[in-house]
């Protein structure tokens, strides 16, 4: 549980979590989970049900139509969304890889927007999962344009978990990746966060040079290959310069 100077939202936070995780579950199970003392489970539950942030069926607890309320509020305030829709259609349909658009949000990247490949292949993500930065093709290129001062505040905060065994974990050698990122234009994970899953990503810059979001299309072995690495980067990198240009209009 993350542990912040406010306890009623890091508790009320970790029942979140473990809902959104588990679905429904039964209040010992919350509280096992959550490890709070039950008083505390009992009390928050209830606040958190006259809040409608969880819903109560047959003595199990699930999240509540309330999120699904702000989550729609959240889109709404999305426009780079909006503007990445079609230009990111028309990249899955040109490359038949599932593509994604993400965004930074502190140590992580978060996907917003997914549009799956047409082809049988399936590459296990969801609209509203994190992604490690120093892992993921979206966070290299979310982190490669940043100034200097922000990437050196956000690099102390990521954890350099070695995901496969072509992971990048030290962090001298990840700010050379994020050099040869910016010098090539577009970000590599090759196969650093999911064995046998490659991405290929590349910012949304806007005016002042810094990425505001970033896009990407990943696949496995037999559809991203060396051979081809570089027309379908070249592919992501012009579907991104177009999205920026519709985002900055």
């Amino acid at each position: 549980m993350v542990t912040t100077q406010t306890p009623a939202i890091d508790k009320a936070m970790a029942v979140f979590a473990f809902l959104a995780e588990n679905g429904r579950a039964s209040f010992t199970q919350i509280q096992k989970a959550t490890g709070l003392p039950k008083s505390t489970s009992s009390s928050l539950l209830a606040s958190l049900l006259a809040h409608g942030l969880v819903s109560l069926e047959d003595g199990r607890y699930g999240l509540g139509l309330r999120w699904y309320e702000l989550g729609n509020k959240v889109e709404e305030g999305l426009d780079i969304k909006r503007a990445a829709m079609e230009p990111l259609t028309q990249l899955r349909d040109q490359t038949q890889l599932t593509c994604h658009l993400g965004v930074l949000e502190g140590p992580s990247a978060i996907y917003v927007l997914k549009l799956e490949s047409p082809t049988a292949i399936v590459i296990r993500s969801w609209v509203g999962r994190r992604l490690s930065l120093h892992s993921s093709g979206l966070g290299k290129a979310l982190l490669a344009w940043l100034p200097e001062a922000k990437l050196n505040a956000i690099l102390p905060d990521i954890e350099f978990v070695r995901r496969t065994d072509t992971t990048i974990v030290g962090v001298d050698a990840f700010r050379e990746e994020l050099a040869a990122t910016r010098k090539r234009g577009w970000a590599f994970d090759n196969a650093e966060d999911n064995d046998g899953v490659y991405c290929i990503a590349a910012p949304l810059l806007n005016a002042a040079g810094e990425a505001t979001g970033a896009i990407s299309v990943s696949g496995v072995s037999s559809q991203i290959k060396l051979a081809n690495l570089n027309e379908v980067a070249a592919a992501v990198v012009a579907t991104a310069n177009r999205i920026a240009a519709d985002y900055r209009h």
